[in-house]
Order: C-alpha cells, then structure tokens, then sequence
C-alpha cells in the first residue's frame, strides 16, 4: 500500500488510508481509503469505507483502473 501512495502522490493526488478504532470496536467497517485531485482529473474524490485494509485496496485499485490509471503497467 506504501509503494501505491507513494505513486499516486508522485502524480499529484493525495492518498489517506486510516483505521477507525471506534468503528473497530463497534464491528463496524473501520477502515477507510481516500483519493483525490492530480493526475485523477476531473470528479477526483474516491472514498472506500470497508472491513479489511485489502479490501481498501481492491477497491481503490479497481477506481484507478477506471480512471486509465494502472501501476502496474
């Protein structure tokens, strides 16, 4: 996940991954991933709340994906 922030900041947009000890505690979806502006362009915000950090993960991948972005490539 470092190595994808890292990424992504070094096409401009900013990335927060975070846990919420709260929702944690509750059983509740506590991680959260954000992304915006940069290289995303226009409508830049993404957010992904959900259980696992991988999931986060999955899902920004997928979000980027659909924006013509891939680190991967």
């Amino acid at each position: 996940m470092l190595e994808l922030m890292e990424w992504l900041a070094e096409r401009g947009v900013t990335t927060v991954l975070k846990v919420d000890g709260e929702r944690m505690v509750e059983r509740r979806a506590a991680w959260m991933v954000i992304v915006s502006g940069g290289s995303l362009g226009e409508d830049s915000f993404f957010r992904a709340d959900l259980a696992r950090p991988d999931a986060c993960l999955d899902s920004l991948l997928a979000h980027l994906e659909t924006k013509g972005l891939s680190p991967f490539a």
